[in-house]
């Protein structure tokens, strides 16, 4: 029996404090209560609103204002006006507007030369001032702003300096067009000072039209350093490099064969040379002849021999070359001909006598009669044996092409083509002419004006290259003291080829627009020959006239003379090869020299490597005692979707701006119709612009282009443009629109985000997405440190793309949805890692599409702790954070990811929720699967999971497919599938993956597989072998699955 309790009185006092605590204890509840409820009403209306936002079908309510959708115009240069709401749909012109001008007013593409940064400098190419923005030019902006923003970005004092060139035959023929159609004048007419007035007028004018082009597609040059070669600074330069390169003997004046022009009337590169390949006969418009020209034909005909020894037979596709001939050439081992050594032909229409000359490096015995006629002034292989033999160089033809008094009477005044056919007439009077055939040959034509190249011997100023071209070689080849590299590393060897087997470089050209050569000729008073340039040793070369002047009374002790400047120009790859030095400020020793030469990179086509890359490099080494650059980047050529050339003719062409703005299939009628086609290539043309852009070409925007061409630098030396490409990427640019939409409605308002995150509290989809955003970054960096801009854009494209859109933002949704407290914590924390993911995917993406990732940053909330930077382009680059690598996480999701793929495949990527089973063969990927079941369900769009093991009893009416070896799914079957139907279709699967297993086991099984095919491609066959067998195991397990089923 227990003891009676003692009844304790509570004292009043304390019994008042207790219950006025105990009030205000569930006053306090009742406070938080209604906190909570409001809070959840707040969040469900969210939760609404964003659930209806995400829905395709969109009805406006009646408080949404249009108007909230829409940029507010901005005054230029400042920064942008961004609408209150995002709108619904990414628009590239609307995003791509008012930032550029923005950027550039700030200043942000600017390099200061008393930087502490690390400098990184590229020099643009300089597009020619005639130019209008190519596919070229645009690949060439979208790699060298992605580099120079990545670097920007990186902390580097990053200069891309802007230029343009006088593009001096190109400029001239413009003009030159110009005035003839507007008033009917030559150049001649107008005298070369008003001529060079006109030009420069033009310039001013139409000049540059690239450079605003560039702009467009969003490249940070330094337009404060904008150069043209032939500005005040430039041209100074030019002079000074001239008089150098001349009294170190580098410079000199000789007689040589030139590529002549005669519509021109200038000697051209061999760059501006285009050939046309000739099977056969052919008839051929040339400029200036009113009739079609014969090509592709081989003449024959004879020679008579002094002393009556009969004939020679020569054969020659230019017989009006004839009239210069200076000696015929025979192998000295043909017995043929081996009586006539010694002899002499007789020129039938000069009695010029021919020697007959034995030459075993020019004839080969078993072409054609094993006898060549020589014509040392017209032709390059002729003017070689005429230096070896001592032959005399007669040059039969004017500038312009006609027959000059060398000729003969006969033929005297004739166009040149006119006199192919006289010659032949003539020659077949006086019964020397021996028949015609086909001829297979290669035409050279200038590219400016489709003139058919004439070779002319002409004195001209040279570069002597061979020293030059040596060091040039050794910067690259040298491994002990190597100073550039070229990437792709294949181009190496060109280079090599090209600077062992260099000939002397012929800068002068007969325009009027260029730079003037500092040279002048001095006429003396006691000359016998007065005519300009008689003697070869009275020229002088001075930075001016008066320094001429002084040069000459030194030179010539005070006799009397008289000085004529000379004509000609330099060649623009003279000027353009100085540039690296000449946009710095050389020949002064500026800051800007100082800070940033050499520059560190040169990116430009693989096709000028020798004409502008290798004279750069020479040039450079030279006058300013370095490379101008580290490391030469080539990149592709680009070709059509087809893989061909793009041409006029062809109407393939593709305008970036075009592409960027969008044209309709008429615009590109339109386009073609204001250029110069005849009616024949007019009409292939629009036939090949139908077929190629049926519907015309879609706004893709300056974003998606640059991508698309950055992407394509993997096609090792063409890139074969298909625009749906581009358009691809521009429905991409919408993906990214409408993740930062997402986000923006599930941070909300008052969203501010943590400094950093700390991946071990976090749910395991948010540690997934910081480990392979971690690895995308230093995929990123890496590709873009070793120029292979094709796999940073794979890179990132999958990142973006595959796991933060199709599994991060799908799979955090549930934490969303509700507002169930039991997701307080994730939800907070997937807040938190949508923002990280955002911010630096963003920055990751920006040096490759700026103006869509400048729009979507400005839009993310800024954290607390500090400012945010002004804008996108002076952020830092991201670099992978150490503690966000979890390989454990991310094989974890690697095999969640592998079962929805399977649980898809098996649904046929219905949409309607079914339930799902997975078996699971061992003990670990039981536990990883039961894990993270909410995943897969939402990413399978599964109604329900269940996981068995392999004592439980495998469900019926359900498909089932092998994951590995450890794991099978099931899901089931619904609608009008039948078993026996689906069986089918898995028994002829079975079939069709048999066949392949067979095929690749017979490869792989072959005699010397192993020793002869390429270790990559074995690994390849090994990994496809692998998957084969997979998906056999897998459907030979379904089909035992649904016959045990029919069975029951």
């Amino acid at each position: 029996m227990e003891p009676e309790k003692k009844v304790e009185v509570e004292d009043p006092e304390k019994k008042k404090k207790k219950e006025e605590k105990a009030r205000e204890k569930e006053l306090k509840k009742m406070k938080a209560l209604e906190k909570a409820a409001k809070r959840q009403e707040q969040e469900q209306k969210s939760s609404n609103a964003s659930k209806k936002s995400e829905r395709k079908s969109v009805k406006r309510t009646d408080d949404e204002n249009p108007e909230d959708y829409i940029d507010p115009e901005t005054p230029s240069g400042q920064k942008k006006n961004m609408s209150l709401q995002m709108a619904k749909q990414y628009s590239p012109r609307a995003v791509e507007k008012s930032w550029y001008e923005w950027w550039e007013k700030t200043g942000f593409f600017v390099a200061d030369a008393n930087s502490s940064k690390p400098p990184f400098v590229i020099v643009l190419p300089p597009p020619n001032v005639t130019g209008a923005l190519h596919i070229g030019h645009a690949l060439t902006a979208a790699i060298e702003d992605t580099i120079i923003r990545w670097r920007r970005m990186s902390g580097y004092n990053a200069l891309w300096v802007p230029g343009m060139d006088h593009a001096g035959i190109a400029t001239q023929v413009v003009v030159e067009k110009k005035i003839m159609r507007e008033r009917r004048l030559t150049r001649h007419d107008l005298g070369r000072e008003k001529f060079i007035s006109e030009v420069w007028e033009w310039k001013n004018k139409y000049g540059g039209t690239i450079l605003q082009q560039l702009r467009r597609l969003g490249a940070s040059l330094d337009w404060s350093r904008e150069s043209f070669t032939m500005d005040e600074r430039r041209s100074k330069a030019v002079t000074e490099a001239f008089v150098r390169l001349y009294k170190q003997g580098l410079i000199y004046r000789d007689l040589r064969l030139v590529n002549w022009d005669s519509v021109l009337l200038t000697a051209i590169s061999d760059i501006e040379v285009d050939y046309i390949d000739i099977k056969e006969r052919t008839l051929l418009k040339v400029p200036g002849c009113n009739e079609l020209v014969e090509f592709g034909v081989l003449k024959k005909f004879a020679y008579p021999l002094e002393g009556n020894l009969g004939e020679i037979v020569v054969a020659t596709t230019r017989i009006e070359t004839m009239l210069g001939d200076t000696a015929i050439a025979i192998h000295p081992e043909d017995e043929r001909y081996r009586q006539f050594h010694g002899k002499f032909a007789i020129h039938p229409f000069n009695g010029r006598k021919l020697p007959i000359i034995c030459d075993a490096i020019l004839v080969d015995p078993t072409f054609g009669t094993g006898a060549v006629k020589i014509t040392p002034a017209h032709d390059p292989n002729d003017f070689e044996v005429g230096k070896r033999h001592n032959l005399e160089f007669i040059n039969i033809f004017t500038d312009d092409g006609k027959i000059n008094t060398n000729g003969g009477s006969e033929f005297v005044g004739m166009p040149r083509f006119k006199a192919r056919e006289a010659v032949a007439e003539a020659l077949q009077k006086k019964g020397l002419f021996r028949g015609s055939e086909n001829n297979e040959m290669r035409l050279g034509v200038c590219s400016r004006s489709n003139d058919v190249v004439e070779p002319m011997i002409k004195p001209q100023w040279y570069v002597r290259c061979h020293d030059l071209a040596n060091q040039a070689l050794r910067a690259v080849t040298d491994e002990e003291n190597k100073k550039m590299e070229i990437i792709p590393k294949q181009y190496t060897a060109d280079w090599k080829r090209w600077l062992e087997n260099i000939r002397d470089w012929c800068i002068s050209r007969q325009l009027w627009w260029g730079h003037q050569i500092p040279a002048w000729y001095v006429t003396l008073e006691d000359d016998i020959l007065k005519e300009f340039g008689a003697y070869g040793d009275h020229w002088v070369v001075a930075r001016s006239e008066e320094e001429a002047q002084e040069e000459t009374s030194r030179k010539y002790n005070g006799q009397k003379f008289h000085l004529s400047r000379d004509p000609d120009v330099l060649d623009t790859w003279f000027s353009s090869g100085l540039f690296p030095l000449t946009v710095l400020g050389w020949p002064d020793d500026t800051d800007d020299l100082k800070a940033f030469y050499p520059t560190s990179v040169l990116e430009t086509g693989h096709d000028i490597l020798f004409f502008w890359v290798a004279r750069m490099v020479m040039l450079g080494m030279k006058l300013g005692g370095d490379v101008p650059f580290t490391k030469v980047y080539l990149h592709p050529m680009i070709r059509d979707a087809h893989g061909r050339k793009m041409s006029k003719s062809l109407g393939n062409v593709v305008d970036p701006i075009e592409v960027i703005n969008g044209i309709s299939l008429e615009g590109l009628h339109k386009r073609l119709e204001e250029g110069n086609l005849d009616q024949k290539e007019l009409a292939v043309a629009r036939e090949g612009q139908k077929k190629d852009f049926p519907n015309g070409i879609d706004e893709c925007g300056a974003d998606a282009l640059r991508f698309a061409l950055v992407s394509y630098t993997a096609q090792s030396d063409k890139i074969n443009l298909d625009i749906q490409r581009v358009v691809g990427y521009r429905q991409w640019c919408n993906k990214l629109w409408n993740a930062v939409r997402f986000a923006m409605s599930k941070l909300g308002d008052e969203y501010t985000p943590p400094s950093n995150l700390t991946p071990s509290v976090l749910p395991f989809s948010c540690q997934w997405i910081l480990s392979v955003l971690n690895k995308t970054i230093s995929k990123a960096v890496k590709s873009l440190e070793s120029y292979e801009f094709s796999h940073a854009t794979t890179a990132m494209y999958s990142w973006w793309q595959y796991q933060l859109c199709d599994v991060f933002i799908e799979v955090i949704k549930p934490y969303f949805t509700g507002n169930d407290p039991k997701f307080t914590s994730e939800r907070r924390f997937a807040q938190d890692t949508l923002w990280f993911c955002l911010d630096i995917g963003l920055r990751l993406l920006h040096p490759f599409m700026p103006f869509v990732t400048e729009e979507l940053w400005q839009r993310l909330p800024s954290p607390r702790e500090f400012k945010k930077a002004e804008s996108i382009m002076i952020c830092d680059y991201p670099t992978a954070v150490e503690c966000w690598n979890n390989e454990v996480v991310e094989n974890a999701m690697d095999l969640v990811e592998s079962v929805v793929k399977s649980l898809r495949s098996l649904a046929n990527e219905r949409r309607d929720k079914r339930p799902a089973f997975v078996l699971c063969r061992t003990q670990v990927v039981g536990e990883i699967i039961r894990s993270h079941q909410l995943e897969i369900v939402t990413l399978a769009n599964l109604s329900s999971l269940t996981v068995i093991n392999e004592n439980d009893a495998v469900p019926s009416g359900y498909a089932v497919s092998v994951v590995n070896e450890n794991l099978s799914v099931y899901i089931e079957l619904q609608g009008s599938i039948s078993a026996e139907a689906e069986l089918g279709k898995i028994k002829k699967k079975i079939e069709e993956f048999k066949k392949q297993k067979e095929r690749l086991e017979k490869t792989i099984n072959a005699s010397g597989y192993r020793e002869k095919v390429p270790t990559h491609i074995q690994q390849d066959n090994d990994a496809k072998l692998a998957s084969l067998l997979q998906e056999l195991l897998s459907l030979e397990e379904a089909s035992g699955h649904i016959e045990s089923q029919a069975r029951q």
